[in-house]
């Protein structure tokens, strides 16, 4: 069943990966209207969360912005298709590293990178940051269900000499790389819901207080491993501009959840400049704490 999803789905993203931008964008504009007024994809679950973090916009400003967050989302679909085929050239011209010189300084620090980001702008075309350094390149996700799409999403990354590695392997694959005097750089989308546990930490996020991810702190202060946010910025349609904020480079220095809160601080500046191009179809706010 799996492999027959797969030959059904992968011609499709294929014929959707070359085609021209001017194209692929008037074929987004297309999946909007299905996605928007057809199907109405997790609409109930983007203005819950829009009405929770924004309480004071009124029902005008939150359709405004649930609108433009939906266009920005199936321009970002299709994306992430056209990365299966688009060149370095191409990906440089429309990713943009607004300081590479934060990354080859960091790089001379001779210590492994944590790169944390959020689901903001353009996390998929991050990954020609790779090009920039000469660090091994690694990026923390998921594994998909399906073990053939899972794949492709690896063939694609290995492209631009990322490896994609799952959370479990992560300390292991960091603690060989050292030990063989490789230098990484790993990848971490961090701003996502963690399952509910007793030990998980509470941190405050666009005024609310909810669980959060701290593996990518704990792993940094394991190994002394300097952390870096990537702030992305959408410049215009097809467009994005990426900039390295460097966090610490000596996190063992730094409290415990000190740099989680600073990584939460710079999504929230983000959001609060222009939030439509947050991901506001994933349940963030599924646990929180009230008064």
């Amino acid at each position: 069943m799996q492999f027959l999803a797969y030959i059904l789905i992968y011609p499709i993203l294929w014929m959707v990966s070359i085609l021209p931008f001017r194209v692929l964008y008037f074929v987004s504009d297309c999946l909007y209207v299905l996605l928007y007024y057809g199907i109405g994809y997790r609409k109930k679950v983007v203005t819950n969360n829009l009405k929770l973090v924004f309480p004071e916009k009124s029902e005008k400003e939150i359709d405004a912005l649930r609108k433009n967050f939906y266009k920005h989302l199936c321009d970002m679909f299709l994306e992430m298709a056209k990365t299966m085929t688009i060149s370095e050239k191409e990906l440089k011209k429309r990713f943009k590293i607004l300081n590479p010189e934060e990354l080859k300084r960091l790089e001379n620090l001779n210590k492994s990178v944590i790169l944390i980001f959020g689901h903001y702008a353009s996390w998929e075309w991050s990954i020609v940051i790779q090009n920039y350094i000469n660090f091994k390149g690694l990026a923390v996700y998921k594994r998909l269900a399906n073990k053939y799409f899972d794949k492709l999403v690896k063939d694609i990354r290995s492209k631009f000499n990322t490896d994609l590695i799952s959370t479990k392997e992560t300390i292991q694959i960091i603690n060989d790389n050292e030990a063989k005097g490789i230098k990484s750089i790993t990848g971490f989308l961090s701003d996502q819901s963690p399952r509910l546990t007793n030990e998980v930490y509470w941190g405050r996020f666009m005024g609310i207080d909810v669980p959060c991810f701290t593996g990518a702190e704990r792993l940094a202060k394991k190994l002394d491993l300097t952390t870096a946010y990537l702030k992305v910025t959408k410049v215009k349609r097809g467009f994005y501009e990426a900039e390295i904020i460097t966090l610490a480079e000596n996190p063992s220095e730094f409290k415990d959840y000190e740099l989680t809160d600073m990584f939460l601080r710079e999504v929230e500046k983000q959001i609060y400049t222009a939030p439509e191009f947050y991901f506001w179809t994933h349940k963030r706010w599924k646990h929180k704490k009230t008064n």
